[in-house]
């Protein structure tokens, strides 16, 4: 197993990714966690990668406030923690000791700290608070309200926890975001004209933005194999107190905004990567109407290198439904991929003092760092293949090892600089 390791100390940021494996559905896939560290003197790297056994779908990662402590949020049904600095396993729990679950979709994926060892997330239908020293007494909290809860982040006072739904295999469309009021523990629901899986507090003030993600069932009913909509996006910007859009963001459907994951945010811009549009999308804050935009969309030749990762996802693709009753499905999901057979950009985090911006690219299985607000690459690192980690698969199966939801931790803040990149392993 290839694996590259350092010290810490020696790297000014720790970029921890969620590893869902090789296949078009991170929702059914494995579960690991990538630790990528970086230093901007002179832009040495390192990283490890782990998968962890009997867990699936990993989804998102979060960091206890002083970092020492990782969270691997999933759609397996369990709750799994992870020394950030080694990658080890310090603990997992069944949440069906808790609540049961209507689909298998709905699991913890993500959560929110309230201190270095007390955390809140979603089991069921309801909100629960633990402490890690004692996983087995989860206290439950309120009903939630939504379908099926998914991003969930504090806003800047930490007066309101606000989340976002994705739709339901039992009940379809969700439509709405949620907003849990941490004093009163009451608990409202937003209506809106898109589903929105993943949020964002406002810098300042009570407020969270969510961006739409547009999906449509399979054979026009099942919610569990979704296809992507080919269909205009939205990003909203939500006050949490008044419980109402303040303003929206829409994008036209030839725009490439589509199936959005990793949300962020500079002084000036609204930011977030979307996977089926190989794009990342930056909303100038200020009108929130003009935006500019990093195209990953790879040309013929980039495609032709990953003949493995192309099948995989025709084949899942195909696999999802009757390709005869969901052909308009089929056909909209080209139209949002702009007719690319790779999937993309999941990951995407900016620095504490906004200089720089980390990425993870799903389809074509690399790390990019871009300066910001330029947006000029400054370093690419091709990640190595999912075989080196899971030794059943063969040789010839999709290597791609599933990046997914990241955060990034500001270790120090050393002085820019540029030079040629290194590796370091010990």
């Amino acid at each position: 197993m290839k694996t590259l390791v350092a010290h810490a100390r020696d790297y000014s940021y720790a970029f921890h990714i969620a590893l869902d494996g090789n296949g078009i559905n991170g929702l059914e896939g494995l579960a690991g966690v990538c630790l990528f560290l970086f230093n901007p003197i002179d832009n040495s790297y390192a990283y490890k990668l782990r998968y962890y056994d009997g867990i699936a779908a990993g989804h998102a990662v979060g960091l206890n406030p002083s970092g020492t402590l990782g969270f691997l949020g999933n759609a397996g049904q369990h709750l799994l923690f992870y020394d950030a600095h080694t990658l080890d396993e310090i603990g997992r729990i069944s949440t069906l000791r808790f609540e049961p679950t209507e689909t298998s979709l709905q699991g913890s994926t993500h959560l929110v700290w309230l201190n270095d060892r007390e955390f809140i997330v979603a089991i069921g239908k309801y909100f629960y608070q633990f402490d890690i020293n004692d996983l087995n007494k989860g206290r439950r909290i309120t009903t939630h309200n939504v379908m099926l809860p998914h991003a969930m982040k504090l806003t800047s006072s930490r007066r309101y926890l606000c989340y976002g739904s994705m739709d339901s295999p039992l009940l379809g469309e969700a439509r709405h975001v949620g907003v849990l009021d941490m004093k009163s523990g009451e608990t409202s629901t937003i209506p809106l004209p898109a589903t929105c899986w993943h949020v964002l507090p406002h810098a300042t003030d009570d407020a969270f933005y969510g961006v739409s993600f547009r999906v449509l069932p399979g054979d026009n009913v099942d919610y569990h194999e979704w296809a992507m909509a080919f269909l205009k996006e939205y990003a909203f910007e939500i006050d949490a107190g008044e419980k109402h859009v303040r303003r929206h963001w829409a994008a036209g459907r030839e725009i490439p905004a589509h199936i959005n994951s990793d949300i962020t945010s500079s002084d000036t811009e609204l930011i977030f990567c979307n996977g089926g549009s190989q794009s990342i999308i930056f909303i100038d804050l200020a009108s929130f109407a003009h935006f500019r935009i990093i195209d990953e969309r790879p040309d013929i030749n980039a495609s032709l290198e990953h003949p493995r990762e192309m099948a995989t996802q025709v084949f899942d693709v195909l696999a999802r439904g009757n390709m005869f009753t969901n052909t308009r499905h089929i056909l909209g999901a080209l139209r949002v991929s702009r007719f690319s057979l790779l999937d993309s950009v999941y990951a995407c985090q900016l620095s504490k003092d906004q200089s720089l911006l980390f990425t993870a690219n799903r389809g074509l299985n690399h790390i990019t760092i871009y300066d910001y607000p330029s947006n000029e690459r400054r370093l690419r690192v091709q990640m190595p293949p999912l075989q080196d980690y899971i030794p059943y698969l063969t040789p010839y199966s999709d290597p791609r090892l599933g990046f997914h939801h990241s955060i990034l931790r500001d270790l120090s803040r050393p002085k820019k600089g540029a030079t040629k990149p290194h590796r370091t392993s010990t």
